[in-house]
């Protein structure tokens, strides 16, 4: 099993009023320069938060929700301090309540 970290918030914060895709295109570019496979996603509608251990923190995200998750605890950490106004949480997965964890109810990660 693999552990994911992730900060969730409504999609619309996420992907239109937070710089998000700045963040996220220049983490790309360091990992490239570093020579590092790519170990964060943008999921919206993430799947995950359907899993009842998630109940709680799903609960304080609005929906349509979206997230950026990572194996990268510090990644998310960074991320949590960066937009302030997110849910921060982590899962372990492949598990019979998150048999996928990058899956979108609305269809495939990012």
């Amino acid at each position: 099993m693999t552990t994911y970290h992730f900060v969730a918030a409504s999609e619309r914060f996420l992907t239109e009023e937070e710089p998000l895709e700045e963040v996220l295109s220049e983490r790309r570019r360091h990992y490239a320069e570093q020579g590092r496979e790519i170990d964060f996603w943008l999921i919206r509608q993430p799947a995950f938060l359907s899993a009842p251990e998630l109940a709680e923190l799903a609960a304080q995200v609005p929906s349509p929700s979206a997230a950026v998750v990572s194996t990268d605890a510090s990644f998310i950490t960074f991320m949590k301090l960066r937009l302030e106004f997110v849910a921060e949480g982590r899962f372990e997965a492949p598990s019979a309540s998150i048999p996928d964890a990058l899956a979108s109810c609305a269809g495939t990660a990012v």
